[in-house]
């Protein structure tokens, strides 16, 4: 029996033709007739009872334009179908430490290598050795022979043992990886062993958004680009059927989210303003209009609603913030329960007057501090195409660019929030948990039951838990159990530290209600404590500092870290 699941990757890699998935902004750029040079538009607006001028700066800054380019589209098919039978390009075998065990002949133990090797004449298993392949996480050898319908077959290594989401998805990037480096116009994918495995449908999910995302290059900005070929993968012996076949259809929405948020956090701030992040988000809700629905707030609004906190970092930036609330409403009937999103959205973050100077500061990088309102977007769209049911969810951004010029905001300076706690600002560079203050008020008047929050907030965090996990901060136990268990699922990773109350000493200001940092000492945390005065204490909250994992060092580009996660999570929420 086969079950065919045909996921089409127009939606997913890049395809600014689809609907479902063309940035507003980046089509206008695309489809324009010619460059034009960005003239300086002014206009006088009152801050304080002073005049002072916004320069409206164009969005192709640098006369830089994404490159339009075509989306593959790659089917997947879960089937059963014995390995050694398989006709294609590659075939793609995951293997653990264990499974490579051979016994006092150099012959592989495990049934579906032994089957192979016996068809290539104890080839495999003599290129396994030769190569010095022990089934590590992340060892892989590929090898062209005779005697199978495959012209490849490749081992990948999956560690001691696999069992997590993150070897699954893993062994699908490996496998993509391998894929665009012999031209493969098809793989497929199996496991040498599944003992122990309970949930294939979701192990065949897993692989399958690894594969998309394996195949995936942002090449947006680059003068040429080299394109895959690869047109269908193939997921053996892990079930068929409707179950399956949900399971990959869920996973080509959440990837599809996932690269939605890489290229919002790849793009550079020259293209990517406060605007055009609006801009984006409102191209979801409208392509989504059935479930989704967007309100963006202007500089006026937003002081209308005494959001004085976020304002003042905007006050520098010759581009106006932009206040960000999508609203997704289930089909079918009213939610049990409101969520709330937040992200930040600081699409470039120069430090303000306390400017990011010396290494280490990674000015050339500050880009990615909207990579919080990047996942929530992220999470929009993918959860407007999954339309979970019984769950209302609030997607909240308030976005803006932290400059500096004669109109901003200085060291030593008090602001007000919207709830009308005082600011005492002693630093300038610790602008987020500014903007998140009156973001974090403003969706508590929502209504909402929960409210989760991701930030690049501090790199006390990244220099506590490295690149590659976010820190979690919550009073509430029973809310951190529903995230790491979406966590589990979605393959990130996160780790809970303290909120120590006795901290707070050091946040407080002797002329107003607070300082925006404390002690140098437990940074993260002094930030998150921060975060707690602007949350209603009837409305379970988290926050999640995603400085490390937002972005990849080694590759130089976006994770799209948080959206999966973040899917789940309203996911479990559903009814």
């Amino acid at each position: 029996m086969v079950t065919a699941v045909v996921v089409s990757l127009a939606s997913t890699l890049i395809a600014v033709t689809s609907p479902s998935y063309s940035s507003s902004f980046l089509t206008k750029l695309r489809s324009a007739h010619s460059l034009r040079l960005s003239f300086a538009v002014t206009h006088l607006c009152s801050r304080r009872g002073k005049l002072m001028a916004h320069t409206l700066a164009q969005a192709n800054l640098g006369l830089t334009r994404p490159s339009c380019i075509d989306a593959p589209k790659i089917s997947f098919a879960a089937k059963e179908l014995d390995a050694a039978e398989w006709k294609g390009d590659l075939l793609a075998v995951g293997v653990t430490v264990k499974d490579l065990a051979k016994d006092e002949n150099s012959k592989f133990q495990n049934s579906v290598l032994k089957k192979l090797d016996s068809h290539l004449g104890g080839l495999l298993a003599e290129a396994s050795s030769e190569e010095d392949f022990t089934g590590k996480s992340g060892q892989s050898t590929v090898v062209r022979l005779p005697g199978l319908g495959s012209k490849r077959v490749g081992l990948f290594g999956l560690g001691q043992s696999a069992l997590s989401t993150e070897a699954f998805q893993g062994l699908g990037e490996a496998a993509a990886a391998a894929a665009k480096a012999v031209q493969a116009g098809d793989i497929a994918i199996v496991l040498a062993s599944s003992e122990g495995i309970s949930a294939k449908s979701n192990t065949a999910s897993a692989i399958a958004s690894g594969t998309v995302l394996g195949i995936y290059e942002d090449n947006r900005y680059k003068s040429e680009s080299k394109k895959s070929v690869l047109k269908s993968v193939e997921i053996l012996g892990l079930g068929t059927g409707p179950e399956v076949e949900k399971k990959l259809k869920y996973a080509e929405d959440v990837t599809s989210g996932i690269i939605f948020g890489k290229e919002l956090v790849n793009s550079p701030a020259n293209v990517l303003t406060p605007g055009k992040l609006a801009e984006e988000a409102s191209k979801i809700a409208s392509t989504y209009s059935d479930v989704l629905s967007a309100n963006v707030l202007n500089e006026e609004q937003c002081k209308e609603l005494k959001m004085g906190s976020y304002l003042a970092v905007a006050a520098a930036s010759a581009n106006p913030p932009h206040f960000i609330h999508l609203i997704y409403k289930p089909p079918g009937g009213p939610a049990k329960v409101k969520l709330g999103l937040v992200g930040k959205g600081l699409t470039f973050d120069s430090g303000g007057y306390n400017i990011k100077t010396g290494p280490g500061c990674s000015v050339e990088l500050m880009k990615f501090d909207m990579g919080g309102s990047a996942a929530i977007l992220g999470a929009a769209k993918a959860i407007a195409q999954i339309k979970p049911p019984g769950v209302e969810v609030h997607f909240i951004v308030a976005a803006c660019e932290n400059m500096i010029s004669g109109t901003g905001m200085r060291p030593g300076d008090i602001v007000t929030a919207s709830n009308g706690k005082t600011i005492e600002v002693n630093n300038t560079d610790a602008e987020g948990r500014l903007t998140l203050a009156d973001a974090l008020v403003y969706a508590c008047n929502q209504g909402v039951d929960k409210i989760v929050d991701l930030a690049t907030l501090t790199g006390a965090c990244v220099v506590a838990l490295g690149p590659s996990i976010a820190g979690v901060f919550t009073p509430s136990d029973d809310l951190a159990k529903e995230v790491f268990a979406a966590s589990e699922i979605s393959g990130e990773k996160f780790w809970r530290l303290p909120l120590e109350e006795s901290y707070w000493e050091t946040m407080k200001s002797g002329i107003a209600d607070m300082l925006n940092t404390g002690g140098r000492a437990g940074g993260s945390i002094n930030a998150a404590l921060f975060l707690k005065q602007f949350v209603d204490e009837k409305v379970q909250w988290m926050h999640i500092d995603m400085a490390g994992p937002v972005w990849n060092d080694k590759k130089r580009t976006a994770t799209g870290f948080g959206v999966s996660t973040l899917v789940e999570w309203v996911q479990k929420n559903s009814s």
